[in-house]
């Protein structure tokens, strides 16, 4: 039998008994319940938690040691596949080192809409001006994962998106040392080699891992090796109090196999024209906190996160498209120089966060609120002339083709407020103010002149929003949300990757809201549902368009303000477990899952009104099949992810490495686990039927052109704890 901690219990379940209280301030012993999981995977956030409010706001969390899945390579779509309308680019073995992900129609590409954090803080370069996720933990570290759609603009920040958390393991707190171990092996000269230890001795309580991993890549020119850290201290001197410290850390190097035509992709998906391109990303994350709970009614939460990481490639640039072969030039007996960039990131934030419940008549109400302050410097070379060799090398020999510092700095009061009208019904208003500053100094080469830029923003803005819950079961509940959302300029989009795109001087920050409107609970222990509709404005879109040089009638790809989209939709997660439903006590179970969302996402103004969004597929659709006991479990998932389009034109082929059409494709994956005692053998295929499909077309790095997916992959691995 299972053993769930009760902690963890009511976050899967969110059961509303546990739900409409917030943090309690009173200690209790470890208590360990003994029973059969009743639900696999999925469940809810209870109303307040650590200081945040979730009530009325559409929200996942996903318990990772409950899934059958490939968490050796992070596999994005068995691990978060669950959630509804989750659109997934598989980039990870092409050259970066996490997949991105997006709801609702939204750019999945490094996760930039999403707000990605690591046990509550972030982990991206800067939010608002570098918002790329090359960090994740390794999935074998996590316990759960939180997802909080477009309402989390109020407490985390403007992104249209959402939430995104990775909450690492804690030690036991009844031993004072614990090793875990696990060893994994598959195709592609995959190695995987995960180890953690922690514990608990008096008042202090330890954790920590190391991962490393080999990949040879599905395609020649492909390799990567990446080491991964993490160690946490904490120290608990009173009941009341807990401080600690936190390092996260990353060092990678990756060979990057370039992008494809449709007729190279088409032909052989597996086909690599480029040898010599490369990229690091060293990634470095420090956090200390604090926790207080001052009354058995308030809490204080205290962060302080400082990154530095660095983003360093070098590569044959996406001059010529993905038809320039990287071969030897004959006049030169020798290959074209690469491109060097280098980009360095230094980002200090600090939150603060209280919590008070309080009375209102007979009910409990709580208000909670708090600060963010950031400030975030980004250095950035890029353009430079690389050597003519084939091996990761730096070396620039002659000028940067650009060379400028950006900075931004983020002050972010916010306020929620739960209201309690009876048991059941609840209103959320909130408000989040947003003060920010982005400079940029340094200078761009254009036609051999170095062209000075001394820029200056200043904003200040309001964002709201209102969120009603109302319960009217036990284990039932209806939810709605309306908030306002916000994405700034970042500094990708002020600056062109390379020759072949070209940058709108006057784009303008992007502006909207996200409204949800669902229905969720359990049914006794065979049944969890989710089942909603959203709408999402999103003006002032931010895209890249096709355009055709008026002189030479060269097409080239040009991002500026397309114009206004509305993406607008149904989501809905069911499972259903057939042999509990028959048999409460039943010691196996069978279950199904459908994870599902129509996606109507369309520009609304300007020149491509009633043109699909790029990258936004109609239609995503999950299915599985869990059959599982006390030793063993297996899953076997069919992703279905409908068509898209590459650019905001919507054509359908392009000499444009960017703009063209990503088809529809289904892929099968299974995997299972064998527990002896505290070990565990895992096991799986990932694309069974070996299907050739692409997530994603780029006009620049790794590409350009098509980044093909991973064909059928086999693993096995064990794993054991001390």
């Amino acid at each position: 039998m299972n053993k769930i901690i009760v902690g963890i219990i009511a976050l899967a379940t969110a059961l509303p008994a546990v739900a409409q209280k917030a943090d309690s301030s009173k200690i209790l012993p470890s208590v360990t319940v003994t029973r059969y999981k009743t639900v696999n995977g999925v469940g809810h956030l209870p109303d307040v938690k650590n200081g945040i409010i979730y009530a009325g706001k559409k929200n996942e969390i996903i318990l990772v040691d409950s899934l059958d899945a490939n968490k050796a390579i992070n596999n994005t779509r068995q691990i978060l596949g669950r959630i509804p309308g989750l659109n997934i680019v598989e980039t990870e073995s092409s050259g970066f080192t996490a997949n991105g992900i997006a709801t609702r129609g939204l750019n999945p590409n490094q996760s930039i809409e999403m707000n990605t954090r690591q046990n509550g803080y972030n982990i991206s370069g800067d939010i608002y001006g570098y918002n790329e996720a090359y960090y994740l933990p390794p999935m074998e570290a996590v316990s759960r994962i939180e997802m909080v759609r477009g309402a989390a603009s109020l407490q985390f920040g403007s992104q249209f998106g959402g939430l995104v958390n990775y909450v690492t393991k804690d030690a036991p707190t009844d031993k004072t040392f614990e090793f875990t171990s696990s060893q994994t092996v598959g195709s592609f000269g995959l190695f995987n080699s995960f180890n953690s230890l922690g514990g608990t001795y008096k008042k202090i309580n330890y954790y920590s891992f190391l991962q490393y991993r080999t990949l040879g890549g599905y395609r020649p020119n492909s390799k990567q090796y990446q080491l991964s850290g993490f160690g946490k201290l904490e120290y608990k001197p009173t009941n009341k109090l807990t401080t600690g410290i936190e390092y996260s850390l990353l060092r990678n190097r990756i060979k990057m196999p370039g992008g494809l035509t449709d007729s190279l992709f088409n032909a052989d998906p597996k086909t690599s024209t480029r040898t010599r391109n490369w990229i690091k990303s060293p990634w470095n994350i420090v956090t200390g906190y604090a926790n207080y709970t001052a009354s058995e009614n308030t809490t204080i939460n205290l962060k302080s996160t400082y990154l530095f990481s660095n983003r360093s490639l070098v590569w044959r640039n996406e001059d010529g498209g993905a038809e320039a072969i990287d071969n030897i030039d004959p006049a030169t007996n020798a290959y074209v120089h690469r491109e060097v960039g280098i980009e360095d990131m230094r980002n200090s934030t600090t939150e603060l966060r209280i919590a008070h419940n309080y009375k209102t008549g007979k009910s409990l109400s709580t208000v909670a609120g708090g600060v963010r302050f950031s400030y975030a410097k980004f250095k950035r070379l890029g353009g430079g002339e690389g050597t003519t060799n084939s091996d990761f090398d730096l070396s620039n020999t002659g000028d940067w083709g650009y060379d400028l510092d950006f900075t931004t700095t983020n002050v972010a009061p916010f306020v929620e407020n739960i209201f309690m009208i009876g048991s059941k019904l609840s209103v959320t208003p909130g408000i989040r103010f947003e003060y920010l500053k982005s400079t940029s100094k340094g200078y761009k080469t254009k036609d051999n002149d170095k062209l000075p830029s001394n820029e200056s923003r200043n904003r200040h803005f309001a964002l709201a929003g209102v969120g009603i819950e109302y319960k009217p079961t036990a284990n039932t509940s209806l939810y709605s949300n309306i908030s306002q959302a916000y994405r700034p300029i970042d500094y990708s989009q002020l600056e062109p990757f390379g020759t072949t795109s070209k940058i709108d001087p006057n784009l303008k920050d992007a502006f909207g809201y996200n409204a949800d409107l669902g229905y969720r609970g359990t049914i006794k222990n065979y049944m969890n549902f989710d089942v909603g509709a959203f709408y999402m404005a999103y003006n002032n879109r931010i895209g890249v368009v096709l355009k055709e040089n008026e002189i030479t009638g060269e097409e080239y790809s040009f991002r500026t303000n397309v114009a206004n989209s509305v993406h607008k939709g149904i989501e809905s997660y069911i499972e259903f477990n057939i042999l509990k439903a028959i048999d409460q006590e039943s010691k196996y179970g069978l279950s199904i899952f459908n994870s599902f969302a129509f996606i109507d996402a369309k520009y609304t103004t300007g020149e491509y009104k009633n043109k699909r969004v790029e990258a936004a597929a109609k239609m995503i659709d999950r299915v599985g099949l869990i059959v599982n006991n006390k030793q063993f479990s297996t899953t076997f998932q069919a992703n279905y992810v409908g068509d898209a389009y590459g650019d905001a034109s919507n054509v359908k082929t392009s000499e444009d490495p960017v703009a063209g059409y990503i088809p529809a494709y289904t892929v099968l994956d299974f995997s299972g686990t064998y527990k002896i005692k505290k070990s565990a053998l895992k096991f799986g295929v990932n694309n069974f039927a070996n299907k050739s499909y692409f997530t994603r077309r780029t006009d620049e790095y790794p590409g350009p052109g098509i980044i093909p997916s991973v064909g059928r992959s086999y693993y096995i691995g064990i794993s054991t704890t001390l």
